[in-house]
Protein backbone atom coordinates (compact mmCIF):
# COMPACT_ATOMS: atom_id res chain seq x y z
CA UNK A 1 0.00 0.00 0.00
CA UNK A 2 1.27 3.45 -0.55
CA UNK A 3 2.37 5.03 2.66
CA UNK A 4 4.09 8.32 3.51
CA UNK A 5 6.60 8.88 6.40
CA UNK A 6 5.47 11.02 9.45
CA UNK A 7 8.60 13.42 9.52
CA UNK A 8 11.56 11.38 10.47
CA UNK A 9 9.91 8.86 13.15
CA UNK A 10 9.66 5.49 11.00
CA UNK A 11 5.57 6.14 11.36
CA UNK A 12 4.42 5.33 7.61
CA UNK A 13 0.87 6.32 7.38
CA UNK A 14 -1.84 6.31 4.36
CA UNK A 15 -1.32 9.29 2.54
CA UNK A 16 -4.44 11.10 3.39
CA UNK A 17 -5.42 12.22 6.87
CA UNK A 18 -8.45 13.01 8.34
CA UNK A 19 -8.84 16.90 10.16
CA UNK A 20 -11.17 16.77 13.07
CA UNK A 21 -12.00 20.38 13.28
CA UNK A 22 -15.73 20.35 11.61
CA UNK A 23 -16.88 17.42 13.89
CA UNK A 24 -16.79 19.71 16.73
CA UNK A 25 -17.34 23.26 16.34
CA UNK A 26 -20.37 24.84 15.74
CA UNK A 27 -22.44 23.37 13.25
CA UNK A 28 -21.16 19.83 14.23
CA UNK A 29 -22.98 16.69 13.54
CA UNK A 30 -24.52 14.74 16.71
CA UNK A 31 -22.50 12.31 18.47
CA UNK A 32 -23.80 9.54 16.41
CA UNK A 33 -23.29 10.93 12.99
CA UNK A 34 -19.62 12.26 13.73
CA UNK A 35 -18.74 8.72 15.02
CA UNK A 36 -19.86 7.01 11.60
CA UNK A 37 -18.10 9.46 9.70
CA UNK A 38 -14.48 8.76 11.45
CA UNK A 39 -15.50 4.70 11.17
CA UNK A 40 -15.82 5.34 7.24
CA UNK A 41 -12.33 6.87 7.16
CA UNK A 42 -10.98 4.36 9.09
CA UNK A 43 -12.60 2.21 6.55
CA UNK A 44 -11.18 3.54 3.75
CA UNK A 45 -7.73 3.43 4.75
CA UNK A 46 -7.05 6.43 6.88
CA UNK A 47 -4.49 6.17 9.71
CA UNK A 48 -3.59 10.08 10.64
CA UNK A 49 -6.20 12.17 12.89
CA UNK A 50 -5.47 15.86 13.38
CA UNK A 51 -7.61 17.22 16.37
CA UNK A 52 -6.57 20.10 18.87
CA UNK A 53 -8.10 20.59 22.44
CA UNK A 54 -9.60 23.91 21.04
CA UNK A 55 -11.85 22.06 18.64
CA UNK A 56 -15.11 22.54 20.41
CA UNK A 57 -17.69 25.31 21.19
CA UNK A 58 -16.24 27.05 24.01
CA UNK A 59 -14.30 26.98 27.60
CA UNK A 60 -16.39 24.36 28.99
CA UNK A 61 -16.33 21.98 25.87
CA UNK A 62 -12.66 21.66 25.49
CA UNK A 63 -11.63 18.79 24.39
CA UNK A 64 -14.79 17.49 22.66
CA UNK A 65 -13.05 16.74 19.28
CA UNK A 66 -10.07 14.16 21.41
CA UNK A 67 -12.63 12.64 23.46
CA UNK A 68 -14.56 11.93 20.16
CA UNK A 69 -12.07 10.06 18.61
CA UNK A 70 -11.18 8.19 21.54
CA UNK A 71 -14.09 7.09 21.68
CA UNK A 72 -14.40 6.00 17.88
CA UNK A 73 -11.17 4.32 17.88
CA UNK A 74 -11.60 2.11 21.31
CA UNK A 75 -15.16 0.98 19.45
CA UNK A 76 -13.22 -0.12 16.51
CA UNK A 77 -10.21 -1.58 18.52
CA UNK A 78 -7.65 0.93 16.79
CA UNK A 79 -6.08 2.77 19.42
CA UNK A 80 -2.81 1.45 18.61
CA UNK A 81 -2.94 1.23 14.51
CA UNK A 82 -4.40 4.87 14.29
CA UNK A 83 -2.05 7.67 14.71
CA UNK A 84 -3.63 10.80 16.37
CA UNK A 85 -2.17 14.73 16.11
CA UNK A 86 -3.57 17.01 18.78
CA UNK A 87 -2.51 20.75 19.54
CA UNK A 88 -1.96 23.22 22.46
CA UNK A 89 -1.73 27.20 22.23
CA UNK A 90 -4.82 28.38 21.71
CA UNK A 91 -7.86 29.02 23.97
CA UNK A 92 -11.87 29.84 23.36
CA UNK A 93 -13.22 32.09 25.50
CA UNK A 94 -16.77 32.42 24.82
CA UNK A 95 -16.73 31.17 21.58
CA UNK A 96 -13.80 33.29 20.36
CA UNK A 97 -9.96 31.42 19.48
CA UNK A 98 -7.28 33.64 21.56
CA UNK A 99 -3.59 33.03 22.06
CA UNK A 100 -1.92 31.26 24.74
CA UNK A 101 1.36 29.30 24.59
CA UNK A 102 2.64 30.33 27.53
CA UNK A 103 4.50 27.64 29.08
CA UNK A 104 2.21 26.89 31.71
CA UNK A 105 -0.91 26.94 29.43
CA UNK A 106 0.83 24.15 27.07
CA UNK A 107 1.92 21.89 29.99
CA UNK A 108 -1.39 22.21 31.24
CA UNK A 109 -3.25 21.67 27.95
CA UNK A 110 -1.18 18.82 27.15
CA UNK A 111 -1.75 16.89 30.28
CA UNK A 112 -5.80 17.61 29.71
CA UNK A 113 -5.16 15.89 25.94
CA UNK A 114 -3.54 12.70 27.50
CA UNK A 115 -6.66 12.11 29.76
CA UNK A 116 -9.28 13.16 26.43
CA UNK A 117 -7.20 10.57 24.25
CA UNK A 118 -7.10 8.33 27.64
CA UNK A 119 -3.33 7.96 26.30
CA UNK A 120 0.10 7.64 28.20
CA UNK A 121 1.34 9.71 25.14
CA UNK A 122 0.65 11.73 22.53
CA UNK A 123 2.40 10.79 19.08
CA UNK A 124 2.30 13.99 17.80
CA UNK A 125 1.77 17.37 19.92
CA UNK A 126 1.78 20.56 17.79
CA UNK A 127 2.14 24.31 18.16
CA UNK A 128 -1.37 25.00 17.63
CA UNK A 129 0.18 29.09 16.71
CA UNK A 130 2.69 31.33 17.48
CA UNK A 131 1.60 33.19 20.72
CA UNK A 132 3.08 37.36 19.58
CA UNK A 133 3.17 37.41 23.40
CA UNK A 134 5.48 34.47 24.02
CA UNK A 135 8.92 34.18 22.66
CA UNK A 136 8.90 30.97 20.53
CA UNK A 137 11.73 29.47 22.12
CA UNK A 138 9.51 29.47 25.27
CA UNK A 139 6.84 27.89 23.80
CA UNK A 140 9.13 24.71 21.88
CA UNK A 141 11.17 24.61 25.13
CA UNK A 142 8.03 23.72 27.20
CA UNK A 143 7.12 21.10 24.59
CA UNK A 144 10.88 19.76 24.61
CA UNK A 145 10.58 19.39 28.42
CA UNK A 146 7.00 17.10 27.84
CA UNK A 147 8.79 15.34 24.97
CA UNK A 148 11.57 14.26 27.24
CA UNK A 149 8.85 13.43 29.77
CA UNK A 150 7.24 10.98 27.98
CA UNK A 151 3.77 12.61 27.56
CA UNK A 152 4.50 13.38 24.29
CA UNK A 153 6.61 11.77 21.57
CA UNK A 154 7.21 14.12 18.75
CA UNK A 155 6.44 18.06 18.18
CA UNK A 156 4.68 20.12 15.71
CA UNK A 157 4.42 23.26 14.28
CA UNK A 158 0.99 24.40 12.93
CA UNK A 159 0.47 28.29 11.07
CA UNK A 160 4.44 29.21 11.46
CA UNK A 161 6.58 30.37 8.81
CA UNK A 162 10.07 29.62 7.79
CA UNK A 163 12.21 31.86 9.75
CA UNK A 164 10.14 30.71 12.59
CA UNK A 165 10.40 26.78 11.86
CA UNK A 166 14.02 27.46 11.79
CA UNK A 167 14.15 28.73 14.78
CA UNK A 168 12.30 26.10 16.70
CA UNK A 169 14.53 23.60 15.00
CA UNK A 170 17.40 25.18 17.25
CA UNK A 171 15.17 24.10 20.33
CA UNK A 172 13.67 20.64 19.31
CA UNK A 173 13.31 17.86 16.86
CA UNK A 174 10.15 19.22 14.39
CA UNK A 175 8.42 16.47 12.63
CA UNK A 176 5.68 18.11 10.86
CA UNK A 177 4.50 21.68 10.14
CA UNK A 178 0.50 22.32 9.85
CA UNK A 179 -0.54 25.54 7.50
CA UNK A 180 -3.50 26.22 5.62
CA UNK A 181 -2.96 25.63 1.96
CA UNK A 182 -5.03 24.96 -1.01
CA UNK A 183 -5.30 25.61 -5.08
CA UNK A 184 -6.10 29.44 -3.96
CA UNK A 185 -3.94 29.67 -0.77
CA UNK A 186 -0.25 28.14 -1.72
CA UNK A 187 1.93 30.52 -0.39
CA UNK A 188 3.55 27.81 1.60
CA UNK A 189 4.44 25.93 -1.67
CA UNK A 190 5.94 28.53 -3.40
CA UNK A 191 7.67 30.63 -1.04
CA UNK A 192 10.18 28.22 0.33
CA UNK A 193 8.52 26.35 3.79
CA UNK A 194 7.68 23.50 2.03
CA UNK A 195 11.35 22.94 0.24
CA UNK A 196 12.73 23.63 3.96
CA UNK A 197 10.62 20.36 5.02
CA UNK A 198 11.68 18.28 2.08
CA UNK A 199 15.36 19.07 2.80
CA UNK A 200 14.71 18.37 6.48
CA UNK A 201 12.27 15.13 6.03
CA UNK A 202 9.71 17.34 7.73
CA UNK A 203 5.94 16.56 6.72
CA UNK A 204 3.82 18.76 5.42
CA UNK A 205 0.04 18.74 6.47
CA UNK A 206 -2.16 21.28 4.72
CA UNK A 207 -5.32 22.00 6.10
CA UNK A 208 -8.36 23.56 4.73
CA UNK A 209 -6.75 21.51 1.74
CA UNK A 210 -9.77 21.83 -0.02
CA UNK A 211 -10.31 25.64 0.73
CA UNK A 212 -11.61 25.06 4.14
CA UNK A 213 -15.06 26.45 5.42
CA UNK A 214 -14.33 29.70 3.70
CA UNK A 215 -13.72 28.75 -0.07
CA UNK A 216 -14.21 24.90 -0.55
CA UNK A 217 -17.79 25.71 -2.33
CA UNK A 218 -15.48 27.54 -4.83
CA UNK A 219 -13.98 24.63 -5.84
CA UNK A 220 -17.31 23.23 -7.81
CA UNK A 221 -18.00 26.46 -9.62
CA UNK A 222 -14.81 25.80 -11.00
CA UNK A 223 -14.73 25.00 -14.73
CA UNK A 224 -11.34 23.59 -14.81
CA UNK A 225 -11.65 21.06 -11.75
CA UNK A 226 -15.07 20.44 -13.37
CA UNK A 227 -13.34 18.97 -16.27
CA UNK A 228 -10.86 17.30 -14.82
CA UNK A 229 -13.61 15.55 -12.27
CA UNK A 230 -14.88 14.21 -15.45
CA UNK A 231 -12.02 12.88 -17.12
CA UNK A 232 -10.96 11.00 -13.78
CA UNK A 233 -14.22 10.18 -12.93
CA UNK A 234 -13.96 11.47 -9.62
CA UNK A 235 -15.00 14.99 -7.45
CA UNK A 236 -13.71 18.31 -7.62
CA UNK A 237 -11.99 17.73 -4.24
CA UNK A 238 -10.50 14.44 -5.21
CA UNK A 239 -8.74 15.87 -7.94
CA UNK A 240 -7.46 18.76 -5.83
CA UNK A 241 -6.12 16.08 -2.84
CA UNK A 242 -4.78 14.17 -5.43
CA UNK A 243 -2.61 17.59 -6.94
CA UNK A 244 -1.10 17.90 -3.49
CA UNK A 245 -0.18 14.60 -3.21
CA UNK A 246 1.78 15.00 -6.70
CA UNK A 247 3.40 18.20 -5.20
CA UNK A 248 5.51 16.22 -2.65
CA UNK A 249 6.17 12.61 -1.03
CA UNK A 250 6.59 14.93 2.15
CA UNK A 251 2.65 16.55 1.92
CA UNK A 252 0.17 14.47 3.67
CA UNK A 253 -3.82 16.47 3.16
CA UNK A 254 -5.76 16.33 6.35
CA UNK A 255 -9.11 17.55 4.72
CA UNK A 256 -11.78 17.88 7.03
CA UNK A 257 -15.44 15.97 6.84
CA UNK A 258 -18.72 15.96 8.81
CA UNK A 259 -20.44 13.73 6.17
CA UNK A 260 -20.13 9.83 5.46
CA UNK A 261 -19.44 11.17 1.97
CA UNK A 262 -17.52 12.95 2.13
CA UNK A 263 -15.28 10.54 4.76
CA UNK A 264 -15.13 7.75 2.48
CA UNK A 265 -14.52 9.69 -1.01
CA UNK A 266 -11.25 11.85 0.23
CA UNK A 267 -8.91 8.67 0.41
CA UNK A 268 -9.71 7.75 -3.17
CA UNK A 269 -7.35 10.96 -4.30
CA UNK A 270 -4.45 8.50 -3.31
CA UNK A 271 -5.01 6.34 -6.10
CA UNK A 272 -5.48 9.30 -9.04
CA UNK A 273 -2.30 9.89 -10.78
CA UNK A 274 -3.03 13.23 -12.45
CA UNK A 275 -0.89 13.63 -15.72
CA UNK A 276 1.36 16.69 -15.55
CA UNK A 277 -0.26 18.85 -17.82
CA UNK A 278 -3.15 18.57 -15.68
CA UNK A 279 -1.22 19.71 -13.04
CA UNK A 280 0.25 22.32 -14.49
CA UNK A 281 -3.25 23.66 -15.12
CA UNK A 282 -4.75 23.11 -11.41
CA UNK A 283 -1.21 25.66 -10.54
CA UNK A 284 -2.54 28.16 -12.79
CA UNK A 285 -5.35 28.70 -10.87
CA UNK A 286 -6.36 32.42 -9.34
CA UNK A 287 -5.68 32.66 -6.00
Amino acid sequence: MNTRELGRTGIRLFPIGLGGMPLSIQGRPDEAQALRVIGASLDAGVAFIDSADVYCLDQTDIGHNERLIAKALKARGRTKSVTVATKGGLKRPNGDWTRDASPAQLRAACEASLKALQSDSITLYQLHAVDPAVALEESVGELKKLQDEGKILHIGLSNVDLGELERAEKIARIESVQNRCSPYDREDYDDGLLAACEERGITFLPYGPVGGHRAHTRLLDEPLLASLAEKYEATPYTIVLAWHLAKSERILPIPGASKIASAEDSPKAALLDLEPEDLEKIDGLNG
